[in-house]
């Protein structure tokens, strides 16, 4: 420093840096369309986050895979599914579901299409692109960018598709066709799904239909752009879902990671396998994904959810689990309230529920 200079640091302007970022309205594809050879500052991870980067070998888990074969048959066999299920959801959160009615050829086509999506021409995509919730079709690049500590690399699009489907001239055309065939699955899917989990709790097959569970269905359209400094900023940060069941379709390149026993474990990708993340009688794991060299990654997590769609039904712990040696852990609350919440708070790392904690 030469005598006499004065030494000063320009503050950093976040807010500005957001907003010119989200007027492109080309998101994070869009800077690396345009050569960015560095993670812009808006997007750095924050440094506490930093030092949760040791994933041990998969060698030292047994990540849970369920095959649904025969489900629907003899009942020794559909018992063994339910307790895998309850094993699974009790100790770990999720689990990888293997013959599970949904022709492969439909899930590879499912991630062509969402990959075409987000690689046509930027005005096609900007016809969608919007921060108003409440439309069928959400384009855009975070959700939560305005309030989020970091701003995830990835872009993304919602499609509302259950209980009010839109006319298919509402679907943007590259996944038109295909974004109503892989919802029919995902339906048929989810209910049998909530059956076993209703069993798996000791409860009749029908209880969480009864209440409406398979009654919405979002999905979310992730397209994650290769990234020049990886180690700089994360493809989507630590959470743990705000739906009822979320039902997880990846590609090959890989990057999910699960928190269990305070340890990320990578979740590899296994052909035609879909990953379902599940009153703390079954977790809510939290989960990241990775940002990466090689890019682009692409998946489409379908959620279980009410909460785009006024309904003054109450949820919470379900009575026929609580006893005086288990109380209800959270207060009563609609999904609306629940979702609006999670909306607001983004992805911080904390998990909502905290917030309806008794």
């Amino acid at each position: 420093m030469v005598a006499g200079e004065v030494q000063f640091e320009l503050k950093y302007d976040r807010v500005s840096e957001i907003k010119a970022f989200d007027e492109t309205k080309v998101g994070v594809k869009g800077l690396v369309d345009a050569g960015v050879s560095e993670v812009p500052r808006m997007f750095h991870r924050p440094p506490d986050t930093f030092g949760e980067t040791y994933v041990p070998s998969a060698s030292q888990f047994s990540i849970p895979v369920i095959d649904l074969q025969g489900v629907q048959g003899d009942r020794s066999t559909r018992n063994s599914i339910i307790e895998q299920v309850r094993t699974a959801s009790k100790e770990w959160g999720f689990f990888q579901i293997i013959n599970h009615g949904i022709p492969v050829s439909v899930l590879e086509e499912m991630k062509v299409r969402v990959r075409r999506f987000f690689e046509q021409d930027d005005e096609l995509k900007k016809q969608f692109y919007t921060r108003d919730n409440t439309k069928k079709v959400v384009h855009n690049s975070n959700f939560d960018l305005l309030t989020a500590p970091a701003a995830n690399w990835r872009d993304s699009v919602y499609c509302n598709m259950a209980p009010d489907a839109p006319r298919p001239e509402e679907l943007p055309e590259p996944f038109r066709d295909i974004m109503f065939e892989y919802t029919d699955g995902v339906m048929s899917l989810g209910h049998l799904l909530f059956e076993l989990i209703s069993e798996a709790l000791g409860l009749n097959p029908d209880h969480l239909l009864k209440i409406d569970c398979a009654k919405g269905l979002g999905q979310l359209c992730h397209y994650y752009p290769a990234c020049p400094q990886p180690e700089s900023t994360i493809g989507t940060s630590k959470h743990a879902d705000s739906t009822f069941i979320t039902v997880l379709l990846q590609d090959h390149i890989g990057g999910l990671q699960i928190l269990h026993e305070n340890q990320w474990i990578d979740v590899p990708p296994v052909p035609g396998a879909l990953v379902l993340i599940s009153n703390d009688s079954f977790v809510s794991v939290e989960h990241r994904v990775l940002a990466n060299f090689v890019g682009p990654r692409v998946s489409v997590a379908s959620f279980f959810t009410t909460g785009f769609h006024p309904d003054p039904r109450l949820y919470g712990p379900i009575k026929e689990l609580l006893s005086e040696d288990n109380p209800p852990k959270y207060r009563e609350t609609t999904v609306t309230e629940h979702m609006i919440h999670f909306q607001n708070k983004g992805l911080d790392g904390n998990s909502a529920l905290l917030h309806f904690r008794i």
